[in-house]
């Protein structure tokens, strides 16, 4: 095979933007570390939560195994609830792959929801175990690999410090209400970018998976949701990617009104469509099944996907969520190789 133009990290931010790059990257804006990576250094699951070295060396064990154009972190969705005062279960004495929940939250009842922002964001929580990670990856590989970051949107947030199910009632019954409390949600995220930012990541991703159509209508997405995610957007330097899972078929055009560089979307995502709603300039990110494909599935499966992918219009393959660790090392093997063979730019 001729040896590649560019590196990972040139590929990726030459997506972004908007130069000649030689072939469609694979990466991601959220979580890839694999039980392989983890069994080099004899590592517990748990562990790499906590500290900001072994945080950084999972996430470098996966473009270090694999190719894999990325190094990402934080792991799991509890960061910022965490900062904000709610507690985390990290399963600490687990050997499976659990990720940390939130085993406390702030409020039963958005009426009864106080959210109060430390003043001291950089020492708050978790925050200066991500930002040593993002240092450390810089340090060790940034000039190779891309660095990510990501945050959870704002309506996401608030289904990790208040009852989801009240939440969901009261975007319909009270907007107002709910509005609220996005607003102080929408700052401290912005502010928690800049935070990653500023340590060395190369790119950003908002999360907004909790704002599906899967559970809220178009109609909701477009009134309530929508505006915050312009506002952190209009917050948070470039690059900086919309993610959201599950069905957004009925939503992509409004994603990419948000103020993103990038959006992506999952494999509930019907992605040829996609390409043809929002048309040829906006960066399309997607849409690998992280686990029914690239878990479960047989290496020519993951072959087969890519190239659907390739030929849907992507403009990266990107699991359309977390890829769970136990991933087989010959599947994400095929998964590069496959993109190498038949992603070149032409």
């Amino acid at each position: 095979m001729e040896s590649e133009r560019l590196n990972s990290r040139e590929r990726v931010l030459g997506l972004f933007a908007g130069q000649e790059i030689d072939r469609i990257p694979v990466f991601s804006g959220m979580g890839n570390v694999t039980v392989h990576g983890l069994e080099q250094h004899g590592w517990r699951f748990p562990e790499i939560h906590l500290d900001g070295y072994k945080m950084a060396m999972a996430a470098a064990s996966t473009p270090r195994l694999f190719g894999f154009e990325c190094a990402v972190v934080p792991f799991d969705m509890g960061v910022e609830a965490e900062v904000l005062g709610c507690e985390v279960n990290y399963y600490a004495h687990h050997t499976d792959i659990l990720y940390p929940t939130i085993s406390g939250k702030l409020a039963s009842k958005v009426e009864d929801l106080e959210v109060r922002v430390p003043e001291d964001l950089e020492s708050a929580g978790r925050m200066p175990v991500v930002a040593e990670a993002i240092r450390l990856l810089k340090e060790d590989l940034g000039d190779q690999v891309a660095v990510g970051a990501w945050v959870l949107g704002p309506f996401t947030l608030a289904g990790q410090i208040v009852d989801l199910d009240d939440l969901l009632k009261m975007s319909f019954k009270k907007p107002d209400l709910v509005n609220g409390v996005l607003d102080a949600l929408d700052e401290l995220l912005i502010a928690l970018a800049s935070i990653y930012k500023k340590a060395g990541a190369d790119y950003l991703t908002v999360r907004e998976m909790g704002a599906t159509t899967d559970v809220l209508s178009p109609r909701i997405f477009g009134s309530l949701i929508r505006p915050h995610l312009e506002r952190v957007f209009a917050g948070i330097e470039s690059p900086k990617i919309l993610h959201i899972c599950g069905d957004t078929n009925t939503i992509v055009d409004q994603m990419a009104q948000c103020g993103a560089d990038a959006i992506s979307v999952d494999q509930k995502n019907e992605l040829a469509a996609s390409r043809e709603e929002i048309g040829p300039d906006v960066i399309l990110l997607g849409n690998l099944d992280p686990y029914g494909v690239l878990v479960m599935g047989k290496p020519e499966e993951v072959e087969r996907s890519v190239k659907e992918i390739i030929g849907s219009g992507a403009d990266a393959i990107w699991p359309g969520c977390d890829i769970w660790p136990t991933v087989p090392a010959e599947n994400m093997e095929r998964l590069m190789a496959t993109a190498r063979e038949y992603g070149a730019r032409r």
